[in-house]
């Protein structure tokens, strides 16, 4: 195989150094800066002909911008004679937008999925897509790599009294994802039924299952404006459970999350990585992030190596 090469976005460049410094090299250099306009302006600052580029660019922050900067810097790649170009993308942009749930509505996550293909990308690596549909947005490879592992790992060590626990989905939309973890723990599970009026807002909720005197663990894979969450726990703490938890892959927190989250009565909301979590770990002492970065750096050797990624979707590499 060619040498590999890895640059990383304006997004995140925490978790490009960190999945550098796993992999053992240097990020390469890369200039992104914008015109008094407000154009993108990308400079790829060395050479990556014949080479196996891999680009670290999340879904958060100014989404738009920088998607569009990860479209250039793929087409950059691409057009410089690099043998392949891989997008790592830990949280997909515009994932939420992937069906026609009223009419006229866009499907923004197929338009982003054919935006990536033209511009270049050969391979995506992803984490927790919001519906696994997504990968076939695309006819070009994509791996949806899984929190999980990471997940039942912090459960096993920070929530002593985890077998009495039950695993909560706060909608069905991520209930497979919730009986998943309930067997790998060896516990109950849970369901609230929710129904929305409009985005962001949620109407009433039903709880599907029994909490009582246990600890409730509410899993899902992102959490935006933490409406949902901050009202399943309540619902949970009405029903008797002892102690709320809750866990999710993509803390986006945006709006009034981070109040949301130290009024309510949650013991803590754990988050992975995929987005930069520094500011809210300051505002909030309930946020605690889970380093997902030597997920991405595995499955990024392997693919490098052509070996299988599947480990990945049940084992944490050490």
């Amino acid at each position: 195989m060619p040498n590999i090469k890895l640059f990383s976005g304006s997004s995140h460049p925490d978790l490009a150094q960190k999945i550098a410094d796993r992999l053992g090299i240097d990020l390469s250099k890369v200039v992104t800066k914008k015109f008094s306009n407000q154009e993108t302006c990308v400079e790829i600052g060395e050479s990556v002909r014949g080479e196996d580029v891999y680009i670290v660019q999340s879904g958060c922050g100014d989404i738009n911008d920088n998607l569009m900067e990860l479209l250039i810097m793929i087409n950059a790649c691409k057009i410089a004679s690099a043998a392949r170009v891989t997008a790592v993308i830990p949280l997909f942009p515009y994932a939420r937008q992937d069906k026609k749930d009223k009419s006229r509505a866009p499907i923004s996550a197929k338009l982003v999925a054919n935006m990536l293909s033209v511009s270049g990308a050969d391979h995506i690596i992803t984490m927790d897509l919001h519906a696994s549909q997504i990968q076939g947005f695309f006819d070009i490879p994509v791996d949806n790599l899984y929190a999980e592992p990471a997940v039942l790992k912090w459960v096993r060590e920070n929530i002593p009294e985890w077998k009495n626990s039950c695993i909560v989905s706060p909608d069905a939309g991520g209930a497979k994802r919730v009986t998943s973890i309930a067997d790998r723990l060896n516990v109950d599970f849970a369901l609230i039924h929710k129904e929305r009026k409009k985005a962001n807002e949620v109407a009433s909720m039903v709880l599907v299952g029994d909490v009582k005197d246990r600890v409730a663990i509410l899993v899902d894979d992102m959490a935006d404006t933490c409406g949902t969450i901050c009202h399943a726990t309540e619902k949970l703490l009405a029903a008797g459970a002892d102690k709320v938890y809750a866990i999710l892959t993509h803390g986006i927190f945006s709006g009034p999350a981070i109040s949301r989250i130290n009024n309510s009565q949650m013991q803590n909301v754990v988050v992975t990585n995929t987005i930069p979590q520094d500011t809210n770990m300051k505002h909030c002492s309930k946020i605690a992030a889970i380093d997902i970065s030597m997920i991405l750096a595995e499955a990024i050797r392997r693919t490098h190596n052509g070996e299988s990624v599947s480990y990945l979707f049940s084992h944490v590499p050490l």
